[in-house]
């Protein structure tokens, strides 16, 4: 039993060091791509900047394409969550107005709390904080209803159209690079 244990809490410090060690690489790579810069975010709302649409983009080509070879190779199981209308309504909203408010996603805020940044810090922190806080307040009178709307189980794409995962994540990648193929050629 004694075994079992120590065992159970290695895997879980090394999935912990694992995580922490990505989300370290993860935000060094949101700095260097420019994307932690309230600047670069408002520009990119206005549409005048599309380094965040290109530098999330090349993060969705690359996590489908990497998580799915894991998969494939039996490195990992995924397991999907069951979806409904209503949350993700309910999701969009509270992360379009933090967004909109604010000028950061959660990924860009951690960012730039990394470099430094009070405005991210300060009411970036505080209003993930209060968000988390009125939405855990209000779940129990959501989750039978609202968020219940429109419940769609837990399918993928390639789920409803019967076929081969592979069939939907290349010719996703490669619709979604020739976004940025087409994004970068036109200068913005």
């Amino acid at each position: 039993m004694t075994q079992q244990t120590t065992n159970g809490q290695t895997g879980l410090r090394s999935e912990l060091l694992w995580g922490l060690l990505f989300g370290l690489a993860f935000g060094f790579f949101l700095h260097k791509g420019g994307v932690t810069k309230y600047d670069v975010i408002i520009a990119q709302l206005l549409l005048e900047d599309f380094t965040v649409v290109k530098v999330m983009l090349s993060a969705v080509v690359t996590g489908m394409l990497g998580i799915y070879l894991m998969k494939h190779l039996g490195w990992v199981e995924l397991r999907t969550k069951s979806g409904s209308l209503g949350m993700n309504i309910i999701g969009g909203l509270l992360f379009g107005v933090g967004f909109a408010v604010l000028g950061y996603c959660p990924g860009t805020l951690a960012g730039a709390v990394g470099n430094g940044y009070l405005d991210a810090l300060v009411g970036g922190i505080a209003g993930i904080l209060l968000g988390t806080g009125i939405f855990a307040e209000l779940y129990p009178g959501l989750r039978g209803g609202i968020l219940r709307a429109g419940e769609f189980g837990n399918i993928t794409l390639p789920d409803v159209l019967k076929v081969n995962e592979w069939l939907v994540v290349i010719p996703a990648a490669a619709i979604l690079v020739l976004i940025l193929v087409l994004l970068e050629g036109a200068g913005l």
